[in-house]
């Protein structure tokens, strides 16, 4: 189904919207604004933390970026990597503080609205579209309501509409990139009421850099609606709605129009059987001659969420929050001959008390409720006495409570406890109780720090934990249909965070420099019984990693502003082990922002070091008989992105762009990302460098 038909076009943008428009010709009455209960409480800092380090993406800087999905709005955000795993289905995962993208949460508008399931295939459909900022806070327990984040979150914060507006974006370029999105405001004619739509559509095409028939990153078509309702009831209560709807389809492997005609004919040539070999010369650098199925990923996911929230002034000391989200993910998808269907359905809800006890105490305190349920099935391991079905039940009962105290506008201090019971059971390992029963608590600490008009010290200190419930968060071990896979996870992951931040800022310099550190206990990891069967369980040894960046930004005249960024992180051979992919351990970046007039060029050079990639037990052949072994020092590489800009009118705005224009691909300029193991078999996780090439683009944005 296309939900972005015309007519559903017209509705978003001459809808609802319109309908709360008020006539600029009839505003000529004096403007007295009344505050609302939020914008109260967001002035008194009540209901935004900020003594926790946290690095803010706004609107304006995901215009720059051309930021189409959440993948590529932080994909160069200071202490995250974006790590691709896998170049057939292009699962993509998001890692905070040098931990696995199983350990970062996003939350929108605060609420925990992703499932143990979307984290693979969720974060490429994630649209931009409506977004006003997007907050990144790091370290374990780094939000309140999510202390499953032991890396840290990533919080998607809506625009919130001020004015009657709507906006129109259309972008197209090669590889297939399309793009369209809208978004349309509306204020009532009282500004108690609020009502906020977005849609978008982006794809891009295969991309085969060696030319040898089968793509090295996938086909990918997102499709997403939102609708955000908020109403004052009063001065003292606000409630707000939201409902959003996404579909993604993912396919790699055989390329389009070149090795196959379509997605349904490459299910159905499973049919055909075994092909006599998978390319020419029996080399993965060969033209590809196996079936269209042999190499194929197909991923169809469906998405539904709703949020519901009411926030309530009792009066001068007391305000109450409450959420409750409902997230429905359905994931459809093949690989390589191997069905996996999955629904995951999760429910939350949150309720917060906020105590101002004085103007030095704000005491918090909270419980909340996450209940999730995974079904799981395949009807080509159905079978198998080696296949256990990953099907979950989970459950977390939490309370917390914090005190933020400030004895002087130089000094903050959090402490934060929160007391958690879980309980998971894989519901399809009939011989066991529940895999994990447990009752944790996880304290948290932070500070923040004025030395000086110029200098400013955070330091975090924090538990968390994790379930490890999702087989796809160590491998894609469901791909071989005689060995099947299991499951043997007993504990939750329990972390401990330590985050200190220095920023210097004057008049024309800022500068932060951050290290961090993290230690794991009973991180998930695959492995492998004696009959060869993929197993996920769990690390006896502790894993740890150091993480350090230092981020300055100069303002060297009014019209130009430019930054620079060096990263590094540190793993223990325990971590590395842990790895399917290797993380990023070294990067740099320059970038400038130039204005002048109707002009805007905004530039971003990202430097990635050479590196050994057998520290994370990389080893493979491009040959079928395992006599050319693939390297395991490889090069370095830059990637350079520039989007210039000309504001045709105060509504309308022209852009050109390129990204990775200096056209660097693993596949084109070093060596593909498929391999051979020592006996033949096959793999596509190679991979070590950027797999999609040049993309060059052109668009315009109107305001109206």
């Amino acid at each position: 189904m296309n939900y972005l038909n015309p007519s559903l076009l017209a509705t978003l943008l001459l809808s609802s919207p319109i309908a709360l428009a008020k006539s600029t010709a009839q505003n000529t009455l004096e403007h007295i604004e009344v505050q609302g209960v939020q914008a109260r409480l967001q002035s008194r800092g009540v209901l935004k933390d900020s003594i926790a380090k946290t690095e803010l993406i706004d609107a304006k800087q995901l215009k720059n970026m051309q930021a189409s999905n959440l993948t590529e709005a932080i994909d160069k955000a200071l202490g995250i990597r974006v790590s691709n795993e896998c170049s057939m289905c292009g699962a993509k995962r998001v890692m905070i503080n040098g931990m696995k993208g199983e350990h970062t949460n996003v939350l929108i508008d605060g609420v925990p609205m992703h499932t143990m399931l979307s984290g693979f295939y969720g974060m490429d459909s994630v649209a931009t579209a409506g977004i006003g900022t997007i907050e990144i806070a790091r370290g374990a327990g780094a939000s309140l309501t999510a202390p499953e984040a032991i890396g840290g979150t990533v919080n998607l914060v809506s625009q919130k509409p001020n004015k009657n507006a709507a906006e129109l974006e259309m972008a197209t370029g090669n590889q297939g990139y399309r793009k369209v999105s809208m978004v349309a405001m509306g204020v009532s004619e009282d500004e108690r009421s609020t009502i906020s739509a977005i849609a978008q559509q982006d794809t891009r095409d295969q991309f085969d850099g060696d030319n040898n028939g089968v793509s090295e990153s996938p086909m990918l078509d997102n499709q997403s609606i939102a609708i955000t309702l908020s109403h004052d009831l009063s001065l003292d209560t606000s409630v707000k709605i939201r409902y959003g709807r996404s579909i993604s389809e993912v396919f790699g492997g055989p390329v389009l129009g070149d090795t196959t005609s379509s997605i349904a004919e490459t299910l159905a040539s499973v049919n055909r059987g075994e092909a006599a070999s998978l390319f020419s010369d029996n080399t993965v650098d060969g033209r590809y001659t196996g079936h269209p199925w042999e190499t194929a990923e197909w991923v169809d996911t469906q998405r539904e969420e709703w949020l519901f929230s009411i926030l309530h002034s009792i009066n001068d000391e007391l305000t109450l929050d409450i959420s409750y989200a409902n997230v429905e993910h359905i994931q459809d998808s093949f690989y390589e001959s191997i069905d996996y269907w999955a629904k995951d359905d999760m429910q939350f809800v949150t309720a917060k008390l906020y105590y101002a006890l004085n103007d030095q105490h704000l005491i918090t305190i909270g419980m909340d409720h996450r209940d999730e349920q995974m079904r799981s099935h395949s009807a080509a391991l159905a079978d198998n006495p080696l296949y256990m079905s990953d099907s979950f039940d989970y459950t977390v009962s939490g309370l917390y409570i914090q005190e933020t105290y400030t004895p002087s506008i130089d000094f903050e201090l959090a402490l934060a406890v929160r007391f958690d019971r879980i309980t998971a059971d894989f519901i399809a390992n009939r011989a066991n109780d529940d895999e994990i029963d447990e009752t944790l608590v996880s304290p948290r600490i932070d500070m923040r720090w004025f030395h000086h008009e110029n200098w400013t010290s955070r330091l975090s200190v924090g538990q968390g934990y994790r379930a490890p419930l999702s087989f796809f968060e160590s491998d894609h071990g469901i791909l071989d249909a005689e060995k099947g896979y299991l499951v043997d996870v007993h504990d939750v992951e329990r972390s401990i965070g330590y985050n200190y931040s220095l920023n210097h800022s004057a008049n024309k310099i800022n500068a932060t420099l951050s290290i961090a550190y993290t230690q794991v206990d009973n991180l998930a990891s695959l492995s492998h019984n004696e009959a060869g069967t993929p197993v996920l369980g769990q690390l006896t040894e502790q894993a740890d990693v150091w993480a350090w960046d230092l981020a300055v930004n100069y303002q060297l005249l009014e019209q130009l502003q430019l930054g620079a960024s060096i990263e590094n992180y540190r793993y223990n051979g325990v971590f590395k082990s842990s790895f399917g992919i290797a993380p990023t351990e070294k990067r740099a970046s320059v970038n400038l922002e130039f204005a002048q007039a109707n002009w805007t060029v905004n530039a971003n050079y990202l430097f990635v070091p050479s590196r050994d990639l057998s520290d994370y037990g990389y080893e493979g052949f491009n040959d079928t008989q395992a006599q050319q072994a693939k390297k395991t020092d490889v090069s370095s590489y830059g990637i350079l992105d520039f989007k210039v800009s000309y504001a045709l009118s105060d509504d309308i705005k022209l852009y050109v762009g390129m990204n990775n224009a200096l056209d660097c691909s693993q596949a084109a300029d070093e060596e593909s990302p498929l391999l051979f193991d020592s006996e033949g078999g096959y793999d596509v996780t190679f991979i070590y460098a950027p797999l999609r090439g040049r993309l060059a683009y052109l668009g315009f944005d109107y305001d109206f």
